[in-house]
């Protein structure tokens, strides 16, 4: 990718913006771990770290944050903006490991999560219990060396002068909202109800505030944007991160593993509050009803159990309802670009981003 913005009106190179991040994050983990074998430091730290952050991942918030930036009319070199981008996907690292051990996932993009890994690392000297127990302290390490690490970057991005002063608030209200977000999550997991508002105040700060509006904002601020910029792609990233969520909780249940890269049965068998499982409780006759509760937050769920539930969700017309709200989501999202009167490419770039965020299989 150019360190260059692209000639006006030139489209936004999305498949180069996420080789300039991925290019920025090896060559950073490559010198960590180049420091940690000058200072004698356990070498499978690093390497399990650099494994899950290059190992697979869509790179949907590094790219909107470029986005972003080009959406405030960004200029210059985009060095700068391309370590803050991947500064983000770091920090992404550190809340996905965290949430792997909260929700007991085994698997993470088709392979094992890192408290898994690291638990049969530690096995052959040690009793299951005890292993299982030292693997979820390394990976919890893992995941706080992974935040101090996009800090690191973050201080390193050779940003002007006040621009890193200007960018903290939006970085912490980021962090904070997912916070929140995670937290909200972990209330509602194991009793869901037939109230879609609970899910739903979930969906907008673990999701799409998180994973589209923030990272958006930090590319923009990195612009130097006003407020009516900040609004403007506000107006389009929170329907679509609600997209996004919704079709993500779709494929939690509906999706193919081999695609998704992790089981359908894990937010069955933890009983998440989502909008799909919500709705099929509004609709659900007392049959139906009776088997949901039976079934949904059962540790022992298996793949007969998972069959009936798909189909009450299908039945209550549940998943009808929640294609139905991805669509709706996507069209707001699509108008509030027609409205916004952002640069062209800029525009291009985020309805193409659209697309891909609310079709996807995996």
């Amino acid at each position: 990718m150019s360190t260059r913005t692209p000639c006006a009106g030139a489209p936004l190179d999305l498949a180069g913006i996420r080789g300039a991040v991925e290019t920025c994050l090896a060559d950073y983990l490559d010198g960590k771990a180049r420091t940690a074998a000058d200072h004698r430091m356990p070498s499978e730290v690093v390497d399990a770290l650099r494994a899950f952050i290059l190992g697979g991942g869509k790179r949907l918030r590094p790219l909107l944050c470029v986005c972003g930036w080009h959406a405030a009319g960004g200029t210059g070199g985009t060095a700068a903006v391309v370590k803050v981008a991947a500064s983000l996907e770091v920090f992404h690292a550190f809340a996905l490991i965290h949430d792997d051990i909260m929700d007991r996932s085994a698997t993470r993009r088709g392979h094992p999560t890192v408290h898994k890994a690291f638990t049969r690392h530690l096995r052959p000297r040690r009793s299951r219990a005890l292993a299982e127990r030292l693997g979820t302290g390394a990976a919890i390490l893992i995941g706080d060396l992974a935040l101090a690490w996009s800090d690191e970057i973050l201080h390193t991005a050779d940003l002007p002068a006040g621009h890193l002063a200007t960018l903290w608030p939006v970085v912490d209200a980021m962090r904070t909202e997912v916070m929140y977000g995670q937290y909200l999550d972990l209330l509602a997991t194991g009793d869901p109800t037939g109230a879609v508002e609970v899910p739903l105040k979930v969906i907008r700060y673990k999701t799409a505030k998180y994973t589209v509006e923030r990272p958006l904002h930090i590319g923009a601020t990195l612009a130097g944007a006003g407020s009516h910029v900040l609004d403007a792609l506000s107006a389009y990233a929170l329907p679509l991160g609600e997209a996004f969520q919704l079709r993500d909780d779709l494929l939690g249940v509906f999706g193919t593993p081999k695609t998704t890269g992790k089981p359908v049965l894990d937010d069955l068998r933890e009983g998440k509050h989502t909008v799909l499982i919500a709705l099929a409780l509004q609709h659900a006759d007392p049959a139906q009803r009776e088997t949901l509760h039976l079934l949904v937050g059962n540790s022992a769920l298996d793949e007969d159990g998972a069959a009936r539930i798909r189909d009450i969700l299908t039945a209550t017309s549940a998943r009808t309802q929640v294609e139905n709200m991805i669509r709706t989501r996507c069209t707001q999202a699509r108008h509030a670009l027609l409205r916004a009167a952002l640069p062209a490419p800029a525009t291009r770039a985020l309805r193409q981003i659209a697309d891909i965020a609310t079709a996807r299989t995996s």
